[in-house]
């Protein structure tokens, strides 16, 4: 029989066992729609990637001699919606059989499940070969238990891959010695340093840029598309990845913590949209990676190296499977019932905070920005001011080029918001502006005083911080590792508890005006 393939736009998996033979007997469908575009509001440029990455990919596997249709955003036949399009294009091609890859979000699994029972036998579905896990794989780990744990996970996972082990006295032993060097990842940058310049790509998208603008695409962010600078293309990703092993991976478990206005890239990879739309697999990133390092383990020693590969083996899978164990609940957890509207300035930038202010100004500029500017910087000011997790998860699920829901909404709604009570994050990642201090230099030129904590020009921070712990007692005091916060606060004198939780009332009464 003749059958249709149904690729997603975060499928572009070219080593995938579909395409190992060319036949008559298969067609490949890609389509630019607009159920995609617009059920969040999405950055430019996170658009722009996908479509230009769908069009090189097609264009790749036709070369190889696929049939591929590929339905443009503003082509006529374009009904804009996954099952008509299928059903249209297995009319026009004379397929008898439906094949799709399992997509990685729930909403599409739930409506491509939908769609594969009209045609009944005549329709199968396969796996993606990306991850190194399952779906229910972390869910069995840790049946039967209440919470999970990241770093068991982790562990697992090194040694069912045998990745960074060494042969030791008792058997195989994680290499240096250590599973994780994270204590030693968290320096700020030194006065001075440089980091290196990031490596860009110049493609001209603006065809695609008046496309969208022309279809009535509603978008958010800026771009200069006829430089635009992100890889698109398996080979454009490799040699991304080549760049960061040589050039950043030195020094990227010193600074991946690290916050600086004047470097939006710092050493990160930024190789994760790559991966997300399946251009390079994880596999290879941390082969490269583990290649280098056992080849010269000068270039970069192992505390950078085990760094970079914790949030790829580790960290990255493991928020997967917590996706797919408890969705679709997940979506409405809301341990702090936190309901406050998110701020306007939020989709602007504009607000007197230096750090927060930057931080979104810089994932408007890029699309991007590295894991401690949002979970620390904008996750951290939104878990502070009790903003509602729906209003979370659409701004980062829209703003950052990287961001499908599987990654998103666990990193967010989880790690950042604790709003899933502790499924992700064993604790709420809170700080008031010593954090924001100690990582960057932003707080010598804001307009707030990182040094105040109660006056009118305080740092929103300071006061919001104690103000969280407080109104969220019942729910968090009995945490082992937040107790330290509690004795600070019980030792307090009562007035100077009164005045924090008094300017805390008033920056939430205010949050549209900081």
């Amino acid at each position: 029989m003749k059958t249709l393939r149904l690729i997603l736009g975060d499928q572009l998996n070219a080593a995938h066992p579909w395409f190992e033979q060319t036949s008559d007997e298969a067609v490949y469908l890609l389509a630019e729609m607009r159920q995609e575009t617009d059920y969040a509001p999405h950055h430019i440029q996170k658009v722009l990637a996908f479509f230009a990455a769908m069009r090189a990919f097609a264009a790749e596997r036709r070369s190889e001699g696929h049939k591929v249709v590929y339905l443009a955003l503003d082509e006529g036949r374009n009904t804009q919606g996954l099952e008509a399009n299928v059903r249209m294009v297995m009319a026009e091609e004379g397929c008898e059989r439906f094949e799709y890859q399992w997509p990685d979000e729930h909403r599409l699994d739930e409506q491509l499940k939908a769609l594969a029972a009209e045609f009944g036998d005549r329709a199968s579905s396969v796996d993606t070969h990306h991850f190194f896990t399952q779906r229910g794989d972390l869910a069995e780990q840790f049946k039967g238990k209440k919470t999970y744990l990241m770093e068991s996970f982790y562990r697992r996972m090194r040694k069912a891959h045998g990745v960074l082990m060494d042969s030791g006295g008792e058997g195989v032993e994680p290499a240096g010695g250590k599973w994780n060097y994270d204590a030693t990842n968290r320096k700020k940058l030194p006065k001075g340093h440089r980091p290196v310049e990031p490596l860009l790509f110049e493609r001209d998208v603006t065809g695609l840029e008046a496309m969208l603008r022309s279809c009535g695409v509603k978008t958010i962010g800026s771009v200069d598309a006829q430089r635009f600078l992100w890889p698109v293309t398996r080979a454009e990703g490799l040699k991304l990845l080549d760049f960061f092993v040589e050039e950043c991976l030195p020094r990227f478990g010193d600074f991946q913590d690290a916050m600086h206005p004047e470097s939006w890239s710092l050493y990160h990879a930024r190789i994760s949209f790559c991966m997300n739309a399946k251009l390079i697999s994880p596999a290879e990133v941390i082969q490269a990676v583990e290649d280098r390092w056992r080849a010269n383990p000068d270039h970069a020693d192992i505390t950078q190296v085990e760094g970079f590969i914790r949030q790829i083996l580790g960290w990255r899978d493991y928020m997967r499977g917590v996706y797919w164990a408890h969705m679709p609940e997940y979506a409405d957890l809301n341990f702090f019932n936190a309901e406050n509207p998110l701020p306007s300035w939020f989709w602007t930038g504009e607000t007197k905070m230096a750090c927060v202010g930057h931080a979104i100004r810089q994932s408007l500029d890029y699309s991007y920005a590295h894991h401690i500017q949002r979970l620390m910087v904008t996750g951290n000011f939104m878990l502070l001011a009790g903003i509602d997790p729906v209003e979370v998860d659409r701004w980062y699920l829209g703003i950052y080029i990287d961001a499908i829901e599987w990654v998103e909404i666990t990193n967010t709604r989880g790690m950042s918001q604790f709003a899933d009570g502790g499924i992700v994050g064993t604790k709420p990642y809170a700080a008031s502006a010593n954090y924001m201090k100690k990582m960057g230099p932003y707080c010598s030129g804001c307009s707030y005083d990182a040094a105040d904590k109660t006056g009118d020009n305080s740092c929103p921070l300071n006061s919001l911080y104690w103000h969280f712990h407080a109104r969220n007692r019942a729910k968090l005091e009995r945490n082992p590792r937040i107790g330290m916060a509690y004795r600070t606060w019980d030792k307090m004198a009562a007035e100077k508890r009164e005045a924090l939780l008094e300017r805390g009332d008033a920056v939430l009464a205010n949050l549209e005006n900081l």
